[in-house]
């Protein structure tokens, strides 16, 4: 029977982590192989395989050709000895997923009905919700090792505190829900998750110096520097949204004015469509939505999808300001890549066609021809894949 890993949020220092963490990463290796990557000598690996093998968390694949002498075994990581629940919460519903091991997302439920409000009710409700996918599954609770969370906002992911949403007294978030739920908790930015979900295995190849567009109501960015996911000083990096780029009078959900939230998001987005509507404007949602503050953002992105012309109109002028923001993180940057996720996303060549427009306007030539731009291939998957790796991180020490 598997034996569940000790978690510890120390850095790895276990050798039988270090070298689980070689066959998460690599995938199947030989033991000569496994040898020269973790600077460990063959007889000390072998010991250590076997022992992983006797934990049921590693498993001998049998032998592969060679091209003479004898033919060396492959090992590689069981994908059942381990499991790890991403939690994805958006503003009115939440993302779950359960991966193994080796990555692979086992059990998927989307767009389940959640309202984020920064209540004690609401964040019930998401332990409820979590409780209940737990119950769901059908694989052995022992073998969950972690349960990884996405908030939008300031998270300390060090320490487990939310700044934005629960912050109703001094104790981690984490270990509120951790209480709850039964498993170890770890809290994340929900756009440095999906972020980290699109750098592991969505369109981001060999590139290592990326950003990542998180635009829905809110907008971020995840940041990738050298390889490495980059969280800022006190890890509050990619604060996109509030960047104070307009000379307007309109109060962001911060608390400033002018940031490029309140004119280039979802929530910029919706005020903007309710008011077109309350001066009279036409669109198709009028004959089914009577109170323009009812119409959400999702309302309108079906609208565009359905060629509502107000619908379209909004979304290419929260595209071109986009555009503006996004050149000008690409003149300080200057990355290989830049990929674009997130719900507004879904409006496709109406929003796609504006940003890049805006970019090539407004960033400099010489820096944004070494750019590339592309859409996010994960989708809704992003942070659900990006929560469970994070988890499966810091669990193994990676």
């Amino acid at each position: 029977m598997t034996r569940p890993l000790h978690i510890s949020g120390k850095k790895n220092t276990d050798p039988k982590k270090t070298l689980l963490g070689h066959f998460v990463r690599t995938g199947d290796i030989t033991i000569p192989e496994l040898s020269k990557e973790a600077n460990i000598s063959v007889p000390k690996v072998t010991v250590l395989v076997n022992e992983l093998i006797r934990d049921g968390l590693i498993r001998d694949y049998g032998k592969i050709e060679s091209s003479g002498g004898r033919r060396p075994n492959l090992y590689g990581a069981v994908p059942e000895s381990a499991f790890f629940i991403g939690v994805d919460v958006k503003q009115n519903h939440i993302n779950l997923g359960l991966s193994d091991l080796r990555q692979k997302l086992v059990t998927v439920s989307e767009k389940v009905p959640y309202m984020l409000e920064n209540t004690p009710e609401s964040l019930q409700a998401l332990c409820n919700q979590i409780i209940t996918f737990i119950n769901g599954l059908s694989v052995p609770r022992e073998r969950i090792l972690g349960v990884g969370i996405n908030l939008s906002g300031r998270i300390n992911y060090a320490t487990g505190h939310s700044y934005s949403y629960f912050h109703f007294d001094e104790r981690p978030l984490s270990s509120i829900v951790e209480a709850e739920v039964g498993i170890p908790v770890y809290l994340e930015n929900d756009s440095r998750a999906m972020a980290f979900g699109e750098f592991s295995m969505g369109v981001v190849e060999n590139e290592k110096d990326v950003l990542f567009l998180n635009l829905d109501y809110g907008i971020a960015v995840g940041i990738l520097m050298n390889g490495q996911l980059y969280y800022g000083k006190s890890g509050y990096a990619g604060e996109f949204g509030h960047m104070p780029i307009f000379n307007n009078e309109l109060i962001c959900r911060c608390g400033k004015k002018g940031c490029l939230e309140t004119r280039a998001s979802g929530w910029a987005l919706t005020r903007m469509f309710r008011e077109k509507l309350r001066e009279g404007s036409s669109s198709a949602l009028s004959s089914r939505i009577v109170n323009p503050d009812e119409v959400e953002m999702e309302d309108i992105i079906q609208a565009a999808l359905a060629d509502d012309v107000l619908a379209i109109e909004l979304i290419a002028e929260i595209g071109e300001n986009l555009g503006r923001g996004i050149a000008a993180l690409i003149n300080v940057f200057n990355p290989e890549l830049v990929v674009f996720g997130g719900s507004l996303m879904a409006t496709g060549e109406y929003i796609w066609l504006p940003i890049k427009t805006s970019v090539n306007k407004y960033s400099l030539s010489l820096v944004n021809n070494d750019t590339q731009l592309k859409i996010s291939k994960l989708g809704e998957h992003a942070g659900i894949l990006g929560a469970c790796l994070l988890v499966r991180n810091r669990v193994l020490g990676l």
